[in-house]
């Protein structure tokens, strides 16, 4: 009987206790969730003007480049020891010269027929002058006057003709030597000695050694940024011409280089709607003076790829913020005094590798998000953090 009834008891209690949590049911008040504002960075928006930097790259290239010729023709007698690839020589320096016996010879038989010509010249003009004075006293006929000029003038002409021969034996003389136009560096050198060359044979190709030039490309719009007037020709002048620095390595270290942007060429290139610009760097005179940057100041060698920072125009009345502030293309987050996020549209000026600069959108003392948030709702409560920029 025991085995039976404990059973039935525990049952019968259990339904009993179900009945009663029934009909007394607990009620629970129902409340809000607790909402934890997310904390940005923000930072307070301020008007500022900037000094904007325009970037390129491009490689450096010989602003003066002459390819010597001779003048005569003649075999090489000596050639100078700087005129070597690399070799450096000054403005007026002797290069070359090519035996000279044969100019020395025509300077010789030159001066020789100048003589001969001046004295038979100077005998016609005294028998035009006699026969002249012959003829005013009716001793001699009008036909040997005439005779007596057409052999004056014709001498004259003879002796014209030999200063002009004996000027241009000097000059062949001197062409014998060839010299540097310029302060350069010899880039080849295509003769050797005892080697005859011709008129116009080409001997050396030298480049300047003052200065060079880099062709740095520009994209159209990037032309807006700089202080140059647009529809100038020419090269750019005085503080018309804007300053770059150029950054290259070189010997396993950085080096700069202060240059100018004296010129853009004509026209654009269709294929990448760019601009070349000409830089011009001018060359140190001596490559133990330390540069302002504390590397030497070593001369810029041509062929070396360098980038370009080109001084752009001032602009004022900017707000200056971090790139990443910039969502879906024009947008940023504001936050307001309540503590609220919202996004708003703002004028874009330029877009830089680290910042943005804006333009409109924005007024002076507005709070705005700089914190990489990914999950953002219109009006969505944040806690700001102060940040300054």
């Amino acid at each position: 009987m025991k085995r039976v009834l404990v059973p039935i008891g525990i049952l019968v209690g259990c339904v009993l206790f179900a009945g009663f949590l029934l009909r007394t049911p607990t009620e629970v008040e129902a409340t809000s969730p607790e909402i934890i504002p997310v904390a940005v960075r923000v930072a307070e928006v301020q008007l500022e003007s900037v000094q904007l930097v325009v970037k390129s790259q491009g490689k450096v290239q010989a602003a003066q480049t002459a390819s010597l010729s001779a003048a005569v023709a003649g075999p090489i007698a000596w050639i100078s020891p700087a005129m070597q690839a690399g070799g450096f020589v000054e403005e007026g320096q002797v290069l070359l010269r090519l035996d000279t016996s044969d100019f020395e010879t025509a300077r010789a038989r030159s001066e020789a027929a100048l003589q001969q010509a001046l004295a038979e010249s100077r005998h016609a003009d005294n028998e035009q002058m006699r026969i002249q004075e012959l003829a005013g006293q009716r001793l001699a006929s009008d036909s040997q006057l005439q005779d007596a000029r057409r052999t004056a003038e014709v001498n004259r002409a003879r002796l014209a003709d030999a200063e002009a021969s004996a000027r241009q034996s000097e000059l062949d003389l001197q062409r014998s030597e060839i010299q540097a136009p310029f302060n350069a560096i010899v880039e080849t050198r295509e003769v050797e000695l005892g080697q005859y060359v011709n008129r116009a044979q080409s001997v050396a190709v030298l480049y300047g050694a003052d200065e060079v030039e880099v062709r740095v490309p520009l994209a159209i719009r990037q032309l807006g940024y700089l202080d140059i007037p647009l529809g100038a020709r020419g090269e750019l002048m005085g503080d018309q011409a804007p300053d770059v620095t150029l950054t290259g390595f070189y010997g396993g270290e950085e080096h700069h280089w202060k240059g100018k942007l004296v010129r853009t060429e004509a026209t654009i290139d269709q294929n990448s709607n760019t601009v070349q610009t000409i830089i011009r760097v001018q060359q140190p005179l001596s490559v133990d003076k330390l540069s302002a940057f504390g590397s030497r100041n070593i001369p810029l060698p041509i062929g070396l790829f360098v980038q370009a920072k080109i001084v752009g125009k001032s602009v004022d009345d900017i707000i200056a913020l971090p790139r990443s502030v910039i969502r879906n293309n024009n947008q940023v987050l504001v936050v307001d005094a309540e503590n609220k996020m919202y996004y708003r549209e703002v004028e874009i000026y330029r877009l830089e590798e680290d910042r943005v600069l804006i333009s409109a959108g924005l007024l002076p003392g507005e709070v705005i998000c700089i914190s990489p948030i990914q999950a953002v709702v219109d009006g969505m409560s944040v806690q700001p953090v102060r940040e300054f920029i």
